[in-house]
């Protein structure tokens, strides 16, 4: 074999040995009895966060830092994906002794 051959399997297979890269999740917040469950949530960087709203009132989820803020109608979810590592403390601007933290890490 040719030494540009082997070059070329043994690249091969170092590529083929990688471990396959890690897979977002999906990290869901419950929102009843006006609390949100859990109130202390972990996600990743890319990781996606759900808000399902069980009462029969609106909330909304109000990042203190400004990152986000979503409203969520009575029955109904509202997503967003993680940008940033870092906690983040949010709230409902409707009801603000609503309150919870997501701590996200790099991915």
């Amino acid at each position: 074999m040719r030494r540009t051959q082997v070059w070329i399997l043994l690249l091969a297979a170092g590529l083929s040995c990688r471990s396959p890269a890690a897979r977002a999740e999906t990290i869901e917040i419950t929102i009843q009895n006006l609390v949100f469950a859990p109130t202390d949530a972990r996600a990743k960087v890319g990781d996606t966060v759900t808000w399902i709203n069980k009462d029969v009132l609106a909330h909304t989820a109000t990042a203190r830092n400004g990152d986000f803020d979503v409203t969520i109608a009575p029955g109904k979810t509202a997503t967003r994906v993680i940008k940033k590592a870092g906690d983040v403390e949010y709230y409902c601007r409707f009801h603000p002794n609503m309150v919870a933290r997501l701590s996200a890490s790099p991915d």
